[in-house]
C-alpha cells in the first residue's frame, strides 16, 4: 500500500454491430487498440455490448419477442470460446485490464442466455466471469439470473476491481460485499435506455447511480454506457415513426469516471459515441476514508453482519461429485482464481 496504482481509465460509450458477436468483437478489438493508444490501462465495455441488448423485450410483446430472442441466443457467445480468446489476446497484446458485457450462452440449455461481465487481465487471463444477478424489468424475458458466486474483487495490476451490470448498481448489498472485499476500482456497465419511462432520464439515473457508489465507498468508478445506432433503429423499428422517435430519444446514455468525493474526474460523454479517458490516483481514495469508511470505522459489524451465499448453483448434482458440487463451466485450466482481500467482519460467506 506504500505505492498504491496511478493510471489511466478508459470508459467506452459505443453501439455493438448489432447481432453480429464476430464483427463487434472486431470493433472492440479496435477500441482496445484505439484506448491503449492513449495510455489506458484499464478499459471498460457497455453491458453486454457482444452482441447487443434486447430492446424487444421493452417494444413487443413476449409472443413477438420470442423469434428476436432466437436472433440474439444464436449470436451470443460461449465462456470459454472462441471469441473470448480473441479479446484475452487483445488485452495481452495491449497490457490492458479489460471489462467487458456479453450475451452468455447457458451451457445446459437453449432457454438459457446470461448477461455476464467478463473481466480480463492484462497477461489475457479471464479473472471473472459475472453474471447479472437479477434481470431488471422486462429484461426477465431473456436472461436467467446468476449466483453470487461470481461476485468478486479482482487484484490487478490497476488495483482491487469490482464489477456490476446496470440496475445492480443500485443494489445495496452486490455493491457492498465488493467494497467489503477491497474494491478500489469499480466498473459499471450500462445500456443506453430511450425506451424506459417518457419521465426517465438515463443519463442523470446513472450519474447518479455512479455518484453514490464512488462517494459513499470512497472509491473511484468507471461507467460505460453503450449508444443506440442507426442500425440498430433501422432494425427495430423500421417504418414505425413512433419507435424511431423512441428509439432516438436523448440523454439516454452516461460514461465517464467518478472520484471518491462522488464528482466527475473529467467531463462525462452523453448519447455520442467515444472514449472517455481519466487519471486515477488511488491514494486519493485514503482520505475520504478517514470520514466514512462503511466496510471499517464508519460501520458496526456487532449490529449489523451480511451473510453471502457464494456457492456456484447448478441444475444438478450428482451423489459421486466431488462434495456433491458441479464445478461452474467456465473453470477451465486457464481460467485463474483471483486472490481476495481478507475481510475482518464485513461479510460473511458460505463456500
Amino acid at each position: 500500500m506504500d505505492n498504491l496504482p496511478r493510471f489511466t481509465a478508459a470508459a467506452v460509450q459505443a453501439a455493438p454491430v448489432y447481432l453480429d458477436a464476430a464483427a463487434t468483437v472486431d470493433k472492440a478489438i479496435g477500441l482496445i487498440a484505439e484506448a491503449a493508444s492513449h495510455g489506458a490501462e484499464l478499459i471498460v465495455f457497455p453491458e453486454v455490448f457482444v452482441p447487443g441488448y434486447p430492446y424487444w423485450n421493452w417494444t413487443m410483446n413476449p409472443v413477438q419477442g420470442s423469434p428476436w430472442f432466437e436472433r440474439l441466443y444464436r449470436s451470443a457467445i460461449d465462456v470459454p470460446g472462441p471469441h473470448v480468446d480473441r479479446l484475452r489476446a487483445a488485452a495481452r497484446q495491449y497490457g490492458v485490464v479489460l471489462v467487458i458485457g456479453v450475451n452468455e450462452r447457458g451451457p445446459h440449455s437453449l432457454g438459457v442466455l446470461y448477461n455476464t461481465l467478463l473481466t480480463i487481465g492484462s497477461d489475457g487471463e479471464l479473472l471473472g466471469v459475472h453474471r447479472k444477478l437479477v434481470p431488471t424489468w422486462a429484461e426477465k424475458l431473456t436472461w436467467t439470473g446468476g449466483d453470487g458466486s461470481s461476485l468478486k474483487v479482482h487484484q490487478t495490476p490497476i488495483g482491487p476491481l469490482g464489477a456490476l451490470a446496470c440496475g445492480e448498481n443500485t443494489n445495496t448489498l452486490a455493491r457492498f460485499t465488493l467494497l467489503a472485499q477491497g474494491e478500489l476500482v469499480h466498473a459499471s456497465c450500462y445500456i443506453a435506455l430511450p425506451v424506459a419511462p417518457a419521465d426517465y432520464d438515463m443519463a442523470d439515473a446513472i450519474a447518479v447511480r455512479t455518484a453514490a457508489h464512488s462517494f459513499e465507498g470512497k472509491v473511484f468508478s468507471v461507467v460505460a454506457c453503450s449508444t443506440v445506432s442507426a442500425e440498430i433503429v433501422d432494425t427495430l423499428a423500421g417504418d414505425d415513426e413512433e419507435l424511431r422517435k423512441l428509439f432516438t430519444r436523448p440523454r439516454s446514455a452516461l460514461s465517464g469516471i467518478f472520484g471518491p468525493d462522488g464528482r466527475p474526474v473529467t467531463e462525462p460523454l452523453v448519447d455520442d459515441e467515444g472514449i472517455v479517458y481519466a487519471e486515477i490516483d488511488l491514494a486519493r481514495c485514503i482520505q475520504p476514508k478517514q470520514m466514512h469508511d462503511i466496510v471499517g470505522h464508519y460501520n458496526r459489524f456487532d449490529v449489523f453482519q451480511l451473510h453471502v451465499d457464494n456457492r456456484p448453483r447448478t441444475p444438478v448434482t450428482f451423489a459421486t461429485d466431488p462434495a456433491g458440487v458441479i464445478a461452474p463451466h467456465f473453470t477451465e485450466p486457464h481460467f485463474t482464481e483471483p486472490r481476495f482481500t481478507e475481510t475482518a467482519g464485513p461479510i460473511k460467506e458460505d463456500s
